[in-house]
């Protein structure tokens, strides 16, 4: 698509990478005042997406669980269900359901982890597990 090369208004003209636009819209629903239509995020984005690129992208993250949509006249207004560190997550779930060995993928992602990253994980699985006993 010729608006990801070419970026918009003052952007370099470099190839965003997987998940950048999401990651992008996201953050423009996540400061946005309440429900929002696909204009008000593309001007938010600074005008440089095509007006069809943002609705796309939308329509993927409403696929992905990250927004949800209701109409409003002819069109639709949008509101964030995730945010961006969300949205990773909905990514690496996704990756994880779609693999036959859960458990093998599980323990390779694990002992692939550096140390402050593992203990990280490991105190989230004991703080969620407090809470599940709550």
């Amino acid at each position: 698509m010729a608006d990801q090369v070419k970026g918009g208004a003052g952007q370099d003209s470099r190839r965003r990478g997987q998940g950048e636009l999401e990651g992008q819209v996201l953050a423009a629903l996540n400061e946005a005042p309440g429900p929002v239509n696909a204009a008000w995020v593309q001007e938010r984005l600074g005008g440089g997406l095509a007006y069809t690129t943002v609705v796309t992208i939308l329509t993927r993250l409403q696929a992905k669980g990250a927004v949800t949509r209701q109409r409003a006249g002819r069109s639709f207004e949008w509101t964030p269900v995730a945010d961006e560190a969300g949205l990773a997550a909905l990514r690496m779930r996704r990756v994880l359901d779609a693999e036959p060995d859960r458990e093998a993928v599980l323990a390779s992602f694990v002992t692939a982890l550096p140390p402050g990253d593992e203990q990280l994980l490991r105190e989230l699985l004991a703080q969620a597990a407090e809470e599940g006993e709550d």
